[in-house]
């Protein structure tokens, strides 16, 4: 009876599968709510940024005509309640020009996006290949290595922005032979690439003292890999988890930091559109017409926090130490 017993439980046993990495963080981050509203948030700001110069072009949105009927005359106050807001133009016109804001801040979106990115990309390819030499080579490499990356911490790296600006924008702008808007783009992804990939070395090389006396790694040397196929080839893929969540932390920071020297005086300059010259030119009417900043001001806020939660978000559903409950 026992033996007949077994052999029907084992004819009706269902198998486990097993699950990959890949699918147990899809699923943590799936029970996260706030996690999967803020990567909902995220996405649909970078594919408004992405779609931007398209509905740009098919005039859809109009980031730079001046709407002087919707103002009164040139240099007046909008017209109608609330900054202007219509059914045509959503967060109201600018003040003095009559530009529809909500085009400015969908352009100004691309524009701090593509900075912001391009600069965490500039971060995260010099971080990963210096942190992945310094933690696999270690002695007088690490040490060489080390050193470099406490000198450019030491800079600030507001500071170096604000302190570069002038110079190192106008050789650009000799150089492409145009405005100050692409020198001023490819100054600040320079600047913020450069000073941020320190942090992005110092993560990766503390993972990789940590895998590189794996077995796997030391049956790839017993095997004769060369020292690139070990770096790239076999601790790479193990670095991907600490890049995707340092990326998605660091991002706002960059946002942000465009916004805040585009305020300064220092990075987008109107009548380029840009979280930061948006709000530089709204602080000169917050009492006369406050929707004039508010609008950009909480869109702003929106993608910083979208971008902080889904970091956030991300970190706990890669840790498996993290409290799941």
């Amino acid at each position: 009876m026992a033996d007949t017993i077994a052999i029907e439980a084992r004819a009706v046993a269902v198998p486990i599968a097993g699950r990959t990495p890949w699918q147990i963080t899809k699923a943590r981050i799936q029970r996260d709510k706030i996690t999967m509203v803020a990567l909902g948030a995220a996405i649909f700001f970078v594919a408004l940024a992405v779609l931007a110069p398209a509905l740009t072009a098919l005039g859809i949105i109009d980031p730079m005509n001046n709407h002087t009927e919707l103002v009164g005359g040139l240099g007046s106050m909008p017209i109608g309640p609330f900054g202007g807001v219509s059914l045509q133009h959503w967060m109201g016109v600018e003040p003095g020009t009559g530009r529809d804001i909500f085009s400015r801040v969908v352009s100004g979106l691309t524009v701090s996006l593509t900075v912001a990115m391009l600069a965490v990309l500039l971060s995260v390819v010099i971080g990963t290949i210096i942190g992945i030499i310094s933690g696999t080579a270690g002695g007088r490499v690490d040490w060489f290595f080390s050193r470099i990356t406490d000198f450019v911490l030491s800079f600030p790296q507001t500071l170096m922005l604000i302190a570069l600006s002038t110079i190192v924008i106008d050789v650009l702008q000799l150089a492409f032979n145009t405005d100050r808007t692409i020198p001023s783009m490819v100054f600040m992804i320079l600047v913020m690439g450069f000073f941020g990939w320190p942090y992005f070395a110092r993560i990766i090389r503390g993972q990789v003292l940590s895998l590189k006396e794996r077995e796997f790694i030391e049956a790839a040397r017993s095997l004769g890999a060369k020292r690139w196929r070990i770096y790239f080839t076999e601790l790479l893929p193990h670095l991907w988890a600490p890049i995707l969540v340092y990326t998605t932390l660091i991002m706002p920071q960059n946002i942000a930091t465009e916004a805040a020297l585009g305020f300064l005086g220092v990075g987008i300059q109107s009548p380029t559109p840009s979280f930061g010259s948006i709000l530089n030119d709204s602080v000169n009417y917050a009492l006369a017409d406050p929707a004039y900043f508010l609008f950009p001001g909480t869109t702003l806020f929106l993608v910083v926090l979208s971008f902080n939660l889904l970091g956030d978000g991300l970190r706990d559903a890669l840790d498996p130490k993290a409290d799941r409950q």
